[in-house]
């Protein structure tokens, strides 16, 4: 029975290193594996989802795993959004097996949604995830994330009116994912063209779960995936929107060094009562400024993993500087006070 496994596992060890003999497989993994080499001494997730480019980052997880002799965790997330999701979690669940990747299929609770479905499955799907990595000590999550995402999420920012930060905001290949900064989304693959990602899938595994809702023009995503298309036959390339995108965010760094100074000269923060006090000077500076260091002490304070919604911090903000008198307001699981020329932030949970 030994020697059968060992057997095993010398053929799948054969497997993979004879696809990385594939020149064009080979340059994308050593890309892959610069980005997750400076983070050695984490432990990573795999948000695997059946599709063509979790699958690809499937194949360059367990090639990574094997070369370095480190445990990757595969998780493979039911969404109960359609009639077959439980039946392909655990179809691609079986396929990753055949290839010695062993993963945990985690089921999102079925609710009814009627609006604004994929954003309902992609915040369940980190909840889930998140929650996993807290309890197996994963501090890094590696997803699929690649160049066409990255530009569709700068276009789909832009119809929705986002402001510099958020037009640039998933230029990161690591960003926070939770308010204890104690995990991370990696995104190892934010520079590699999904038709690269294709070939290594349909080269490798040779399997993936086909979403309908990736054709549904009722979907914006989809929409603004043909836009791109016809923008690229009028001369949009990957090179022109990086180098804007570099441009934006250089302007957004110089920005964050004043919000961060704002934070630091006109606020005390009080670690006992997880409150802070707003100096007079706090809400005197640019109103960029302002709304950044406020939305940063609101994530903080309320605990949150994402920024409030920018109209309510806005609305929020004029009422604070309209008004001298004693009053409270609520947002984002905080409460906030205004005291004559001084605001207390505060935890609505005590």
């Amino acid at each position: 029975m030994k020697k059968k496994n060992l057997s095993v596992k010398k053929k799948i060890h054969n497997f993979y290193s004879k696809k990385l003999d594939d020149p064009r497989i080979k340059r994308i993994y050593l890309n892959f594996k610069k980005k997750i080499s400076s983070h050695i001494s984490s432990s990573f997730c795999v948000a695997v989802s059946g599709g063509i480019d979790s699958m690809a980052l499937s194949f360059l997880a367990k090639c990574y795993s094997l070369e370095n002799n480190k445990k990757i965790y595969f998780f493979i997330i039911d969404h109960k959004l359609r009639k077959n999701s439980t039946f392909e979690a655990k179809l691609v669940k079986k396929k990753l097996k055949l290839f010695q990747i062993s993963s945990n299929i985690l089921t999102i609770k079925k609710e009814k949604i009627s609006t604004n479905i994929q954003s309902f499955a992609r915040e369940n799907r980190y909840k889930l995830i998140i929650k996993q990595s807290l309890i197996k000590k994963i501090d890094m999550i590696l997803t699929a994330h690649h160049v066409d995402d990255l530009i569709e999420n700068f276009f789909i920012r832009l119809l929705r009116g986002s402001g510099l930060k958020g037009l640039i905001s998933f230029n990161k290949i690591k960003s926070k994912v939770n308010f204890d900064d104690k995990i991370y989304i990696l995104r190892p693959l934010i520079d590699i063209p999904k038709k690269d990602l294709a070939y290594i899938s349909n080269n490798t595994f040779n399997f993936n779960v086909n979403d309908p809702s990736n054709l549904d023009d009722k979907f914006l995503r989809v929409r603004v995936r043909k836009l791109i298309s016809n923008l690229e036959k009028d001369g949009l390339t990957f090179n022109k929107f990086k180098l804007s995108l570099n441009n934006l965010s250089k302007s957004n760094i110089a920005i964050d060094y004043y919000v961060k100074k704002n934070i630091n000269d006109n606020s005390n923060y009080l670690k006992l009562t997880n409150s802070i006090i707003l100096k007079d000077d706090f809400l005197k500076q640019p109103d960029e400024i302002v709304f950044r260091s406020f939305s940063e002490l609101i994530k903080k304070i309320g605990k949150k993993e994402t920024f409030a919604r920018g109209a309510k911090v806005d609305n929020l903000l004029k009422f604070l500087r309209s008004t001298n008198n004693n009053s409270k307001k609520t947002l984002s699981g905080c409460i906030i006070q205004k005291l004559k020329n001084s605001v207390i932030i505060s935890s609505e949970k005590r």
